[in-house]
């Protein structure tokens, strides 16, 4: 710790920040399970958290009392190990699943993926601000909500030289995040209403989420069942070696093109699942994957969201809101008439518009979530919970990435 005339400042470790990163989580779980509008619009817990240490050292900050500056490496190494999980979800197996809607759904949400970029740019540009601001409101935050905003938050400020990059997009990231579960399932139920749409009996045979076995897959002989350890060890280890190899690919892909870091381990991840579904040699563990994922992407977050300089946001606030407003205007009108009327007004359709309105503004949870509320009135629709759930999931992550690094060249 160094003292200045008035101003201390702190250096956090990269052990220390994972550390805080873990109190601060687990405060943010304490105060939703007390403030029932955090757990009624599912506000995640690292953003409750985070937030509140954020706010609280940027107003120390701002006032020249303490600085506190963290040690990112363990940061980033998270970071890498959630975006290779992505890439070990990528199972073309599963996508062949969905058929032709899923392809159609595809399609349209990265045309909306590319329209919420070209509306962030523009409205950033004509409130005189550098347009990279429209694309960490735009695809960054809405359609890639919280783990992509704190991955490319951090990648704009270091390439584009963007202050206050990572608080712009999680701070969008948020405010989409709730936006999608008040917004959602009304809009869901008007459609259903306005245009009188057929909706399913209820039953149970009907009510049952139908999930491909290539969903629920492992890296052992599926003859055993292991242990929790075992999992957790074989889903590390694959996540461990295919970050290894992306390293590789990253640094022979920056010879010709600027990628965020995890490109290359998702790259790989991606080609190891596959060639596993195909030969059948082996399967990517679920339950363990899924764990990695989870707690990698809590950390990795929370610790982004922790080290948030909050101030730098005082003057973006105004151009922010506008920006944030003309995104949820476009989300909710692309979806109703390129998602609903394109796939004609049926419940399928009905379903994935309002799921898609959930993951094009926070995250495949909300746009379940969203569904969930819908079928508890109407009737579940087993096709489009399939479709969000592999869509929102990590298709649209692994485009979302490549179109925003692009567009970020422009």
């Amino acid at each position: 710790m160094s003292v200045g005339e008035t101003l201390f400042t702190i250096d956090v470790s990269s052990v220390q920040a994972v550390a805080l990163a873990i109190m601060t989580y687990y405060f943010g779980v304490w105060v939703r399970k007390r403030v029932y509008l955090f757990e009624r619009f599912a506000v995640p817990s690292p953003v409750i958290g985070g937030m509140s240490f954020a706010f609280v050292l940027s107003v120390l900050q701002a006032n020249g009392i303490l600085k506190v500056n963290f040690d990112s490496s363990l940061q980033t190494l998270l970071m890498l190990a959630f975006f290779t999980t992505i890439g070990l979800s990528a199972g073309l197996k599963v996508v062949g699943q969905g058929g032709k809607l899923l392809i159609g759904f595809l399609a349209s949400v990265t045309v909306l993926t590319v329209l919420q970029n070209l509306v962030g740019m523009g409205v950033a540009e004509m409130m005189g601000l550098d347009m990279h601001y429209g694309i960490l409101a735009g695809s960054v935050s809405m359609m890639g909500g919280l783990g992509t905003s704190a991955a490319f938050g951090p990648y704009f400020e270091q390439t584009y030289g963007i202050v206050g990059g990572t608080a712009v997009a999680i701070t969008a990231a948020t405010f989409g995040m709730v936006g999608s579960l008040v917004i959602g399932a009304p809009f869901g139920s008007w459609l259903i209403r306005k245009y009188r749409v057929d909706t399913p009996i209820h039953n149970t045979s009907d009510s049952e989420v139908k999930v491909p076995e290539e969903l629920d897959s492992d890296v052992i002989d599926s003859d055993h069942q292991p242990t929790m350890t075992a999992q957790l060890m074989k889903a590390t280890s694959i996540v461990t070696i295919c970050m290894a190899l992306g390293v590789l690919v990253s640094s022979y892909l920056d010879q010709f093109i600027t990628l965020p870091a995890y490109i290359g381990s998702m790259m790989v991840a991606a080609v190891i699942r596959n060639v596993g579904d195909f030969t059948g040699k082996y399967r990517v563990d679920g339950k363990g994957l899924n764990a990695v994922a989870d707690i990698s992407l809590v950390l990795f977050v929370t610790m982004a969201i922790n080290s948030l300089k909050l101030n730098e946001l005082v003057n973006l606030a105004l151009p922010l809101i506008v920006i944030l407003a003309c995104q949820t205007i476009l989300t909710v009108t692309f979806m109703w008439a390129f998602v609903f009327l394109l796939f004609k007004k049926s419940y399928d359709s009905t379903m994935l518009c309002v799921g898609g309105i959930g993951f094009s503004m926070g995250a495949t949870a909300n746009g379940l979530a969203n569904m969930q509320a819908i079928a508890e009135k109407y009737g579940t629709s087993p096709k489009a919970w399939l479709i969000v759930s592999i869509v929102g999931a990590f298709l649209i992550d692994l485009i979302n990435a490549l179109l925003i690094t692009w567009m970020g060249t422009w």
